[in-house]
Order: C-alpha cells, then structure tokens, then sequence
C-alpha cells in the first residue's frame, strides 16, 4: 500500500576526516553518511527507527555534486552562513559510506574554523535530507522501520556537537514536501493517513454546519478540526441558555454549539497533555477561545521553541571512520568468542577485553537490554529464546562467529591442485565451453608473383558447468543455555574443512577416473601420447623418457611441435619420499648414469593421497597452467569459496547457518599432463 505524507527536511550528524585535510587546496573530505538506523518521533503518532539506504541507485547526488553549501550548524538565512562548498563531482558513494570534498572560503571570517578544523578541535559535520520515498515495514516485536529508498542530501553542515541518536527531529524552516509511504503488507495503517502537518477538513462536517439557519452558528462550525471535532468561535450569549422557550431547531443548534466547544476544549487539552506542555498554556487558550486550528498552531510553535532552547538535532553521532557504536560492539563480542575458540588464531583485540570472560547467557542478556528488552525475572530459557529471535544483534554475533570459522577453516585446508590448475569465475551455472584453438598454420613460399594461400586453425572444444552444493548448520537456545562454544566453532569449522576436501575431491577425481575429452578418448591414451606404454618405476630414465615425450607433442594440426616442458612431478603419498629424494639429489655419484640433470631437479614435487587409493605405483607430469591448459577450476562469480547465509530458524529453535559451495572442475586439455602406471 502507498500513502503520500508531507515532511520536512531531515538532519544526521557525519564526520569530518582530519588526515585528508588539504592546507593548499583548503579541501577536507568529509563521512557525510552511514545509513544508520536513528529513531524518529512523530508529532501525533509512535515512534519508528529510520534507516537511509546507501544503495547508489537509491541516493539523489545531483545537488551535492553541483556544489552544495557547506553552512555553520544549518543556518539558512543569511550569505555569511556559508563557509564552504562540496567540490563539485566529489561526492560518492563507497563501502556502504557516504563521501565527499569540501572546499573552504577564503574569506577572512571562515579563517579560524578552518583554523579549528586543522587543528582538531571541529570534527562533527551534520548533514540536511529530504526523504521522497519510504519503504515500510515491521519487524516482529518491534517499532515500524521506515527504510528510504529514495532521497537527496542537499547541504553539509559544520557542528559543535552530536545530538542525541534518539532524539526526533524538530520543526524546520525548510518547506515541506511530498514522500510516499510503501507498506510491504496490503493492510492499512492502524492510524489510517499519515501525516506531519494538519489533515484535511472533513467536508461532511462543513456541510452539516453550512445547513444550520444561524449566520453565527455556520461560521463557527465551518472551522472543523483534522479529527473530525469543529472548531468553534465564541458562542453568543443567546445560544447557551438552554431554556424551555426555545424553538425545538434553536435548541438543536444551541446543544450542537455547546457539543462543538467541549470537543474543541478536549482537543486543546489532549494535545498539550501529549506533547507534554504545561497546562496552564493550554487553559489560556481555552480562556481565550482560541479555535482548534490556531490553537493547534500555536501549540507547535510552543514545541518549537521548547526544542530551540536545547538545539537539538536529530542525527547520530558517527565516530571517526563511518561506523556507530552498534557495529563497534557487535564485532568486538565476536572478536571475544573467536578468541576463546583460537587465541592463537585470533588475537584479543582491545575492544574485545571486557567481553572475554562473559558466558553465552552473559552476553546474550546483555545484548536484549541493549536492544530495549528486560531480561529481569525471565529464565535462562526465555532469555535464549528471545535472544535467538528478537531484534537484538545477537544472532548476528554467532553468524558472524560461525561465519569466520568455517572461513578460517576453509582457506586453512591443504589444497594440493591449486599449483597446476587454473582458477576461473562462471558468470552463471550454464555450461561454459573451452575452445582449444589451433597452432597458426605454417607459412608457406610464395614465388615471385606467386599468391598468398589461405590457412585455417584447428579447434577443440570441452565442456562443463558449475554445480552447487550445501549444507545448514543450527545453533540452538541449548547452545546457549548450556554455554558451548564448540557447537558454532568447531562444528563450523569442520564444516570449513569438509568443502575444502569436496573441492580436492572433484579435481582429483579427473585425474583417477580418467574421464573421456571431447574427441572421445580418454585424459590419459595412447592416442593422446601422454601414456606410458609400459609402466616404469620412478628414477631418472623414467622421467626422463617422460619429459621427452610431453616435449613432442603436437598441435591440432599434428605437425606444430610444442616443446611443453613439464613443471610439476605428481605422486600418490606411497611416493612421496622417493619423488622428493630424487629431486634433492645434488652431489656427483660414482656412476655418472645415475646423475640427476639440475632440470630435472626443477621440478615441484606434490604428493596427493587420493592417488593411493586408484594406485600407489602411478605417477604423473604436469606442465604449468601459464604455458599450457591442464585441469581449469571455477567458482560461481561472487561467490568464490565457501558462501555463508543465515536465518532465524523454524524447524529447528534457533539460527539456521547454511553453508553453500558453487564449484565445477574439467580437464581442458591432455597435452599438459603425463601419466606412467608405475612399477
């Protein structure tokens, strides 16, 4: 559902970055904004948490890249307010921050705030918005969050101090202007339209008071309020003697006037009572006969002044960096539990010290009386229940928890194939075809007078796809309750470890089926001439022999000699000692026909066991991936390695980690690689 409200303009509190400061330029670069969420307060209705999205698309740059002012603390009404402006074409939005250059006058009254500026003393900056489009919604058991899709920072301010991040903003000389309200659901909103300012007359009420025979009366009922209560003028005297003389239609206008000043005298009190002003005020007006329209006129402008008196502004205090207190805190707890994990892997950072002795319960109390709920007299199982679901930061601390883990994990895994295998991205899980092209063809003489031939390149073409697979972690309230760590450290970590030997799995896997190419015969054949024909054992002849015969291939064309030298010695881990005893000769022996050639000793020596079980005599040559095309590798691009996702569980009473992997792996070509079955 959409509704369209008038609002004014907004204010945030940023950050100035001293060490970008610029004495010649006199430009310093300034965190205009995060996109924290703030709590706003609306004048007749609940409060709601407002977020602005940092999204590019979202954000309206246009006026700050056109040389927006830079004013002293919002002052819109004189020349001498302007201090400065954003270098045009400066502002940009990077990292989920908000970023831009401003550049200072050179008049001689900004000279000491630049002055303060240099020195330290000014770091606040604060800036002015208008929102055209919110995006409503509301979490379970919380406040309305109104999210801007779409909105236009159009001035920077320099600012002695940051306001309260509670604080709701306050009334503005900056014009109202339209901004659409996209509630998520089709349901309306309990309050019905929502609105900053005065709502529309109800017109069936004007028209029932247009009726009335009395001048007086109709005048008087013609003011009608935005709740549906007219506002009325002094009533005259004859109307308020209810006697027995009067004509019945006297009586019915003189009963309406009198139900038309309680509801005016109601309002009155209503509002001051709810925007907390002393009641004396509200009974002058009432004394007086103020009708509901001035009255509710002059009631803001009473709230105003009352808010000028403590000038505050409704924006959050960034410090230096970009990042609020929230996120400060959420990864210094994380920081405390993965030191507890690992103290060796993870050092103890020194916002994390005050959390490093707190138990799970400990911590996840702490965090639901951060986020406005009382933990006083729930049980440890309430509490872990609430924690797990409610709007606090804490499943996001065992997410990220888990999170770093199993990626801690993961890249920690031996991975014996990256050397001789090349990495790329797939764009989609579509088939991604290698198109192995042909060796130029050889040139040919041409006689005096004699035509150029034409040639043309061979091709072969291979063919794989990425697939994805997955599994979901839960962290369960007993977690909590039964304060273990190891369930979202050690499990996730092994989680870690099980894709990275799934990677190894199905990159080796091509090297112990043998799986058929494109032209139909297997990786490693005769025809291929990368087989041995006659097993060997591993020694200097045998690699010799082999090395010779990687030299000779061919190209498609069966005639180009490629010379492929090879760079890599495989072997199965019944191997391993032999390949690296042979590759470390390095003295003379007595026969000069056991002397390994230095070439050969060049050679990089990787051991893999899962050639043990296909068998623990073969060994194998691979050329480096820089030269030739061997086995290529892909992860889903944006998705390199192992991928992580969290949610609030359903089936289980917890948080659901799924772990995801979108990895394929295919021989592109046999030339880079030699098998010899051993002996």
């Amino acid at each position: 559902m959409e509704t369209t409200i008038e609002l004014p303009a907004l204010r945030r509190a940023g950050e100035l970055a001293p060490h970008t400061i610029d004495p010649a330029a006199r430009t310093v670069e300034v965190v205009w904004s995060t996109g924290a969420r703030v709590l706003r307060q609306r004048w007749f209705d609940a409060p709601y948490d407002e977020e602005l999205s940092l999204d590019p698309a979202h954000v309206r740059l246009e006026r700050l890249n056109a040389g927006a002012p830079f004013l002293k603390v919002h002052e819109t009404d004189s020349l001498d307010a302007i201090i400065g402006s954003v270098v045009p074409g400066s502002a940009r939005i990077e990292q989920g921050r908000g970023l831009a250059l401003i550049r200072f006058s050179e008049r001689a009254e900004v000279e000491p705030i630049w002055r303060d500026i240099e020195a330290g003393h000014i770091r606040a900056v604060s800036i002015g918005y208008q929102v055209h489009r919110y995006q409503v919604s509301r979490p379970e058991n919380g406040r309305e969050l109104w999210r801007a899709i779409d909105w236009t920072p159009f001035e920077i301010s320099a600012v002695p101090v940051g306001a309260d991040p509670q604080a709701g903003f306050r009334s503005s000389p900056v014009p109202h202007s339209p901004c659409v309200l996209v509630r998520r659901d089709a349901r309306p909103s309990p309050e019905g339209e929502l609105t900053m300012h005065d709502p529309v007359p109800d017109p069936s009420a004007a028209d029932a008071a247009a009726s009335a025979p009395c001048e007086e009366t109709r005048a008087a009922a013609s003011a009608v309020a935005s709740d549906g209560a007219p506002a009325v003028a002094p009533i005259p005297t004859p109307l308020r003697e209810a006697d027995a003389g009067l004509p019945s239609d006297a009586e019915a206008i003189a009963r309406r006037a009198r139900e038309e000043e309680r509801a005016r005298v109601a309002a009155i009190h209503d509002l001051a009572s709810r925007l907390r002003l002393e009641r004396g005020f509200a009974e002058d007006l009432v004394r007086r006969g103020t009708p509901l329209e001035e009255a509710r006129q002059l009631i803001l402008d009473e709230l105003a002044a009352k808010a000028e008196e403590t000038r505050s502004f409704p924006h959050v205090a960034i410090p230096l960096g970009g990042r609020d207190e929230r996120v400060t805190r959420r990864e210094a707890v994380t920081n405390a539990l993965l030191h507890r994990y690992s103290p060796g892997l993870f050092p103890l950072e020194d916002a994390a010290r005050s959390y490093r002795g707190m138990t799970l319960m400990e911590l996840a109390r702490e965090s639901l009386e951060l986020a406005g709920t009382s933990t006083r007299g729930l049980s440890r199982d309430e509490v872990a229940t609430r924690a797990l679901h409610a709007t606090s930061d804490f499943p996001e601390i065992l997410a990220a928890v888990t999170n770093r883990t199993l990626r801690q994990a993961y890249e920690a895994a031996p991975r014996t194939f990256t050397a001789f295998c090349r990495q790329v991205l797939a764009t989609d899980f579509k088939a991604m075809h290698r198109v192995q092209l042909g060796e130029a063809p050889q040139l040919l003489e041409v006689a005096e007078s004699g035509e150029f031939k034409r040639g043309t390149l061979g091709e072969s073409k291979e063919s794989y796809r990425v697939k994805t697979y997955g599994r979901v972690v839960a962290i369960t309230r007993q977690v909590l309750i039964n304060d273990d760590l190891d369930a979202f450290t050690r499990i996730p970590a092994m989680y870690g470890n099980a894709i990275a030997q799934l990677e190894s799995d199905v990159v080796w896997s091509i090297i112990t089926s043998n799986p058929a190419m494109a032209d139909g015969q297997a990786l490693f054949h005769a025809s291929h001439r990368n087989l041995a024909a006659t097993g060997t054992a591993l020694d200097v002849t045998s690699l010799g022999a082999a090395r010779a015969a990687m030299a000779r291939q061919t190209g498609l064309d069966k005639k180009t000699v490629l010379n492929i030298r090879p760079a890599f010695l495989i072997v199965p881990a019944a191997l391993e000692l032999k390949a690296e005893q042979l590759l470390a000769q390095n003295l003379v022996p007595a026969s000069s026909g056991n002397v390994v050639p230095a070439s050969i000793r060049t050679l990089v020596p990787i051991a893999e066991p899962r050639l043990d079980a296909a068998s623990e005599t073969a060994w194998y040559l691979a050329a480096s991936p820089a030269q030739i095309d061997t086995i290529e590798y892909a992860y889903l691009e944006g998705q390199q390695g192992a991928y992580i996702e969290t949610r609030n569980g359903f089936d289980v009473d917890g948080v659901e980690i799924k772990c995801r992997l979108d990895f394929g792996a295919k021989a592109i070509d046999w030339r880079g690689l030699y098998r010899n079955p051993g002996a």
